[in-house]
């Protein structure tokens, strides 16, 4: 009995493993399928030019698996030649575990509590972070209040109404 629960536990544990490998070949497969590609030359094309508008996570996934120009490793094969006969994008992955497991070890980072801040507490450091994150810049910016009126200001760019902490709905 004790085992079959370990198994289970074991089997739950591997699902969700590998998390960006596992969505970023997720996405790759849903794309080879709706553009009916199946031979591994037009798959490895697709996926490098995926790779190339890939960010973050996903372009550290790549360049891991030698889909990258800078890539020092040549694994793509080992995603290529799997997915030309449609094997899961799990297994594809506990393959790709097995040759490195940092491939494994890479996770989204989790969203930002937009609803939690209170302006009166926040440091300059996390307000940069915000903007840095939605790829923008406060220039000129000195004091933190000039800091905390630009990430109000490009709030409802960004953030869903819902989201936005309480004092933010009132003033906008």
């Amino acid at each position: 009995m004790k085992l079959f629960f370990f198994g289970l536990a074991t089997l739950a544990a591997a699902s969700g493993e590998c998390e960006v490998c596992e969505t970023f070949l997720g996405k790759v497969e849903k794309v080879l399928t709706d553009e009916n590609i199946s031979d591994k030359g037009e798959i490895e094309k697709k996926l490098r030019a995926m790779c190339k508008e890939a960010k973050e996570q996903d372009n550290r996934f790549c360049y891991y698996t030698g889909l990258t120009p800078d890539a020092a490793t040549t694994m793509h094969k080992s995603i290529v030649d799997p997915m030309s006969f449609k094997k899961p994008v799990q297994k594809i992955c506990a393959t790709l575990k097995k040759k490195d497991a940092q491939i494994c070890d890479l996770k989204y980072p989790k969203p930002y509590d937009y609803s939690a801040i209170n302006w009166q507490k926040i440091k300059v450091k996390e307000l940069k972070k915000i903007l840095t994150t939605w790829g923008e810049v406060c220039k000129n910016c000195l004091e933190k209040d000039e800091f905390v009126s630009r990430v109000k200001e490009l709030m409802p760019k960004y953030v869903p109404k819902e989201n936005w902490p309480a004092g933010v709905k009132d003033e906008l």
